[in-house]
């Protein structure tokens, strides 16, 4: 049986149709991964018992698969009562998944920030949450603005996960048309062909936004 164009092509709406949910799930998971990782790194970098626990935390969260995270919220969790939706589990796992990455990534961000910044902003009596608000986040987000639209993207080809959780991404709609027509080459290539065609313009608008930093920054 041969690759039929005519019934790829038909496919199409229904895939494309949940592209939504799609960058739904990525835009908003990538929020949660950066606020979840940046809270980890300013924990860790406060020293002490936390700092340590924090530190064990990110190794452990780097260490473990995605679909560990996604399985243990979806079906552990409701042994002890915590019943979550498909969505907010997919949600959740991908955000707590990639915040031990981004907690890596905004500590390069911060090292990369001269210490004379922070000495300075204690001298002139701006407390802890005034510098990191004020001087060390804007500084912050220049040093990392290409890794962390890298990571957007590898969040975005992560939602396919969420297919084992019967969330209508656009790998689970291909799975679903595959599992009625019995063809399973033709829905699966276009969903990659789309995939594919976000994760392009997604590079392209993070090296612009990146492009666009760096002028700043120059001027």
């Amino acid at each position: 049986m041969g690759f039929d164009f005519s019934f790829a092509l038909s496919t199409v709406p229904t895939i494309l149709g949940a592209i939504g949910t799609t960058l739904l799930v990525a835009l908003i998971s990538c929020f949660g991964a950066a606020g979840i990782g940046f809270g980890f790194e300013m924990l860790r970098r406060s020293g002490g018992l936390s700092g340590y626990a924090v530190r064990f935390l990110i190794d452990f969260i780097r260490a473990t698969p995605v679909l560990a995270w996604l399985y243990f919220l979806y079906f552990v969790l409701p042994f002890y009562g915590i019943r979550l939706g498909a969505l907010t589990v997919g949600i959740l796992g991908l955000s707590v998944y990639f915040s031990g990455y981004l907690a890596e990534v905004f500590k390069a961000g911060i090292d990369a920030i001269p210490k004379g910044q922070q000495e300075a902003s204690r001298a002139v009596g701006l407390s802890r949450a005034d510098t990191i608000v004020f001087v060390i986040a804007p500084q912050m987000l220049r040093n990392i603005a290409a890794p962390l639209g890298n990571y957007f993207v590898s969040i975005l080809k992560a939602t396919p996960y969420l297919a084992v959780l019967a969330v209508p991404e656009m790998l689970g709609q291909a799975f679903d048309i595959a599992s009625d027509t019995y063809r399973y080459a033709e829905p699966l290539t276009v969903a990659g062909i789309l995939f594919l065609l976000l994760a392009l313009a997604i590079s392209q608008a993070v090296k612009r936004v990146e492009t666009r930093l760096l002028g700043s920054t120059r001027r």
